[in-house]
């Protein structure tokens, strides 16, 4: 409750609550006007903090998440607050002119900024030295010019995955391409806007430097700390990565070790159980003499070749016993 209030202060001294004329409303603002004074429609701060708190929450999320955030305001007073939140939070902006199709035809946009990136990079890197004067003034005045209005959108490889508007009746062309393409809005709304066509509106007075200033620096501290969360989640990641892949090291050499000591036990077992005779003498097939040929063979250890007649069995080591007649 005393953040509340303190913001409802603040809210209060930067004249966030002064909206337009009576005659000038629109009647879909009624549920966020307090009352009239003087002819002139009062907001109500309370329902301004509701629309900051779910706007600054959905901000944070998207955020978090990695997406990209365009600010839009081509408005006088709007400019450079709206373009230094942006550079801040390190988000795309708009806050010269709204090009048509910069969104429903981004596509075609984006050679233009290529264009205006090969240009600087040919005027940074000496390729121009060798044209003539009034060529490279011509490319000068020419990336200057598209700088000014594609400057803020240069780092930006697709559609954005949400839009902040500061006055929805003069930014109606950005607003409708949001719409257009599904991408979620959310914006500042005085009393002569229609809320309803923004998925966050943020009821306050869209005319005031410090209304704007107020507005703007707490919407883009939500963003900020959906960030640096993301931020300390990719570090964790990382963290955790590192110790899986130093566990699976570990836990390879504790198993080698393991199989070269079974292997050394299993090579002990066989050169033990290996005694003379072990080579077993292969029986000789066909004569007689063949199978003493063969378990003497097996009894000195050499192995008998197999042979075809009496006494085949002689490789064996054994000798036939003579035939009796």
């Amino acid at each position: 409750m005393e953040d509340n209030k303190t913001l409802h202060q603040q809210l209060l001294e930067a004249g966030v609550h002064f909206g337009h004329l009576k005659k000038k409303w629109n009647p879909k603002m009624l549920p966020y006007i307090f009352a009239e004074k003087n002819g002139i429609h009062i907001i109500d701060l309370n329902r301004t903090i509701e629309g900051l708190d779910e706007a600054a929450a959905a901000l944070k999320s998207i955020a978090k998440s990695g997406k990209k955030i365009m600010f839009v305001a081509t408005k006088k007073q709007a400019k450079e607050i709206v373009a230094e939140a942006a550079a801040k939070a390190n988000m795309p902006y708009v806050t010269e002119r709204w090009l048509g199709g910069m969104l429903t035809n981004f596509s075609t946009i984006r050679k233009s900024v290529k264009k205006m990136l090969s240009i600087e990079k040919m005027l940074q890197d000496g390729t121009m030295d060798s044209v003539t004067k009034k060529e490279r003034l011509t490319l000068t005045r020419s990336k200057e010019k598209m700088e000014k209005v594609l400057g803020g959108i240069s780092q930006m490889g697709r559609t954005p995955a949400a839009l902040f508007m500061v006055d929805i009746s003069h930014e109606h062309i950005a607003l409708a391409e949001a719409k257009r393409l599904g991408i979620t809005t959310f914006a500042m709304v005085d009393t002569n806007s229609d809320p309803t066509k923004v998925d966050f509106p943020v009821p306050a007075n869209d005319d005031a430097t410090k209304s704007i200033a107020i507005i703007t620096q707490y919407l883009t501290a939500a963003i900020l700390e959906g960030l640096q969360e993301r931020a300390q989640v990719k570090e964790s990641e990382e963290d955790s990565n590192v110790e899986d892949n130093t566990d699976n090291r570990g836990r390879g050499l504790e198993i080698t070790e393991e199989d070269g000591e079974g292997a050394r036990g299993r090579g002990r077992g066989r050169a033990k159980s290996a005694g003379p005779g072990a080579g077993g003498g292969r029986p000789g097939g066909g004569g007689p003499g063949g199978g003493r040929g063969s378990a003497g063979g097996g009894a000195r250890g050499g192995a008998g070749r197999p042979g075809g007649g009496p006494g085949g069995n002689r490789g064996g080591g054994s000798r036939p016993s003579p035939v009796k007649h």
